[in-house]
């Protein structure tokens, strides 16, 4: 049985989106810092540092040659733009600022992926890879959860296969139903009704979904769908009831 800690390479690279983020983010707060104790100009350090927070691997390698090639030129005391302001102001521009500009990445990063974790997409992505790992109560909260921010009748079916996988027949029933009433083409729903009605002792509508399904194209198609043979030998059995 596979472990529900189990995670495959796509949720490990989207665990590690985070922390790639944050170290650009503390990179790019030390390249803002240094640049300004070197003697660059605020609007060139602060340049230095938003090319390195978004293109790590190239500006911050061209950062550190151009700061090897000025750093004996460059005179020690406080930069030109600096040098009229009082030490509180010097200490502002020095830690205050590369400390202020570090909070508000690391909240933009923040915020950024709490929004990406409650989308749709999110929750539909993590439902399927539950699915991957077995975790049934996973996906089926997944899939709610994206209900609850569309009603989308191909999303009401692949809740309601989870609760039938789970054995969770009344409530499948209310998903599939949900899903055929929202137009959802696929279709093996009726069959799926049908099962679902069977289990749950509504014989004479299961019949009628089992009917339904065996005169749908899946059943006229050659070859057949494989369900097709299930219906009619189940549909029977429930008229003997």
């Amino acid at each position: 049985m596979k472990s529900h800690w189990q995670i495959s390479a796509g949720e490990f690279f989207e665990l590690l989106r985070p922390l790639a983020l944050v170290i650009a983010a503390l990179l790019s707060t030390w390249v803002l810092a240094g640049a300004r104790r070197w003697g660059y100009r605020f609007t060139t350090a602060f340049a230095w540092a938003l090319g390195t927070f978004f293109f790590p691997f190239i500006v911050l390698p061209i950062y550190l040659i151009a700061r090897s090639w000025t750093k004996h030129s460059v005179r020690t005391e406080p930069p030109a733009d600096s040098m009229a302001v009082d030490a509180s102001s010097r200490l502002r521009f020095r830690l205050i600022l590369p400390l202020s500009y570090a909070l508000l990445l690391l909240l933009i990063i923040g915020f950024y992926f709490y929004r990406d974790y409650h989308t749709i997409d999110a929750h539909l992505a993590r439902a399927a890879q539950a699915k991957v790992t077995n975790n049934s109560a996973k996906a089926i909260q997944e899939y709610r959860a994206a209900l609850k921010l569309e009603d989308n009748p191909h999303t009401h079916k692949l809740l309601g296969i989870e609760l039938a996988d789970a054995r969770n027949w009344d409530e499948a029933l209310r998903e599939f139903r949900a899903a055929e009433s929202g137009g959802e083409p696929d279709e093996s729903l009726p069959f799926r009704i049908a099962l679902a009605l069977e289990v749950t002792g509504q014989s004479d509508s299961a019949q009628a979904a089992f009917r339904k399904y065996l005169n749908s194209s899946a059943c006229s198609a050659t070859p057949p769908d494989a369900r097709c043979d299930t219906a009619r030998d189940r549909a029977p059995s429930i008229k003997q009831r």
